[in-house]
């Protein structure tokens, strides 16, 4: 069982010591999937000849002592809304069900340079438009700390897999708390990088658009450590995303962790339950005692930067869909639809329209920025409350999405990096973590202060499934 929550360091050190072997693992991932997928639901495909193919091929490098990368032979997925040769990459639509691309995308090619065997791909809410992870072509996802409960959305498939130790790892997505809000269900680790850090070319909705800073691709693992691994094999440039380039490492990033000031966000615009706002405050007492100072920060105008997300995520790409679909209503699933119904506008997106929101929006940043100068570190909930039970991960309402998933959004209004990292448990024993928030291209600060409470925290333990 040990094996299933092994880190990326734990698998290189036991292959290393010849305790096991990748051709070992791997079939005992497989024969994990295959237990727990009817429960679980997180995969939409499993490829069990290629991940055996894999296997064969690392465990001959490491006998010829070629190991072939910091990810040799660790057991991974990827979301089912990002490339990979041959495989359905639905995206959760029935619109995409025949869709098999016939390349990887650049971030999973690079997966597999590093030495990953990837063993399938993730379950999605229908075009990632939701933070339920249900659809029509493969059904709803488990979270697998309980049956009865949600894994996120929309990377949830990705969450559950990863938390239940189906998977060592993967990458997601996140366009208003997709990689972190399914992190915090689920009990893991997980971060929404600086648009551009990690290439999203062969994601789908493509992201080299007008407004493609709203979204990204990043990755998702059980541990801090184990996310900068991955961050480390999969940032970098690439001409398929106009955001992409070779971000020198910050100065910040180089300098004593005691020296990092670190804001607890504060703003009348965000609420929490009792248990989410004490998991907050053991994460501030914790950075506190490791040496930061740690001071409360006020966010100004978050309730204007949440109508400015609101506007791109929903009502700019709302308009996109409602093209992309037309004709093929029948097809879409009941979370799709109320996503389309929360978006719709009275009010014509004209071209000046679009163009002064997105100066509102670069004004906000701004703000932001200059309230982060000496600050450099924000610690916040993930969002309002631990997981939701099945079928409440609606759009509208006091625990709704727009409402529940605030401290998460506003970040992919301004570009920010954010990572999820475990800290508490409710009490009825389902995960919260807490959010550690950056200023864009600081990635490697943020990853390493994760490190840094991780370590203070302690040992997280894994779900316990049948």
């Amino acid at each position: 069982m040990d094996s299933f929550f092994w880190t990326i360091a734990e698998f290189a050190r036991n292959y290393r010591e010849r305790r096991i072997s990748p051709r070992e693992v791997v079939e005992l991932h497989l024969r994990r999937v295959q237990g727990l997928q009817p429960s679980l639901n997180a995969f939409v495909h499993v490829d069990e000849e290629g991940a055996r193919a894999a296997a064969r091929a690392a465990e001959d490098a490491l006998l010829r002592g070629n190991p072939l990368g910091p990810l040799h032979g660790i057991p991974m997925t990827v979301k089912s809304c990002i490339d990979v040769a041959n495989w359905p990459c639905p995206a959760g639509s029935l619109t995409r069900k025949d869709y098999r691309p016939s390349g990887d995308a650049p971030m999973v090619q690079r997966l597999r340079d590093a030495g990953a065997i990837l063993l399938g791909n993730s379950n999605t809410p229908e075009f990632l438009m939701a933070y339920e992870t249900d659809n029509r072509v493969s059904g709803g996802t488990s979270n697998p700390w309980s049956a009865a409960h949600s894994s996120g959305g929309s990377s949830g498939g990705e969450a559950a897999a990863i938390g239940a130790g189906c998977s060592a790892g993967g990458i997601g997505s996140d366009g208003g708390g997709s990689i972190r809000v399914p992190a915090h269900f689920c009990g893991i680790c997980g971060l929404k990088p600086t648009p551009g850090r990690v290439p999203a070319t062969g994601h789908f909705p493509a992201g080299n658009s007008a407004f493609g800073w709203l979204g990204v691709a990043g990755p998702m693992a059980r541990t801090a450590s184990d996310v900068r691994a991955l961050f480390e094999v999969l940032r970098g440039v690439d001409p398929g995303d106009a955001l992409s380039a070779d971000v020198a490492l910050s100065a910040l990033a180089e300098r004593p962790l005691h020296e990092i000031r670190i804001g607890i966000v504060e703003s009348p615009a965000l609420r929490a339950t009792p248990e989410t706002q004490q998991a907050v405050q053991k994460a501030a007492r914790l950075l506190e005692e490791s040496g930061h100072p740690v001071e409360f920060m006020r966010l100004a105008h978050l309730e204007r930067m949440l109508e400015l997300w609101w506007f791109f995520f929903g009502t700019v790409i709302g308009e996109l869909f409602r093209g992309l679909v037309r004709g093929q209503e029948r097809l879409l699933s009941p979370v799709f639809l109320e996503y389309m119904e929360a978006a719709k506008t009275r009010e014509e997106i004209s071209m000046q329209k679009f163009v002064g929101m997105c100066v509102a929006r670069d004004a906000e940043r701004e703000r932001i920025l200059r309230t982060m100068r000496d600050v450099p570190v924000l610690l916040s909930p993930v969002s309002a409350a631990p997981a939701f039970r099945h079928g409440q991960g609606t759009y509208h309402g006091e625990n709704g999405y727009l409402q529940a998933m605030r401290h998460s959004q506003w970040l992919n209004l301004t570009g920010f990096p954010g990572m999820t990292v475990p800290m508490a448990f409710s009490p009825d024993g389902l995960p919260i973590g807490v959010q550690l928030i950056g200023r864009p291209n600081e990635d490697e600060l943020l990853l390493r202060i994760a490190e840094r409470l991780e370590e203070a925290r302690g040992p997280w333990p894994a779900p316990n499934l049948a």
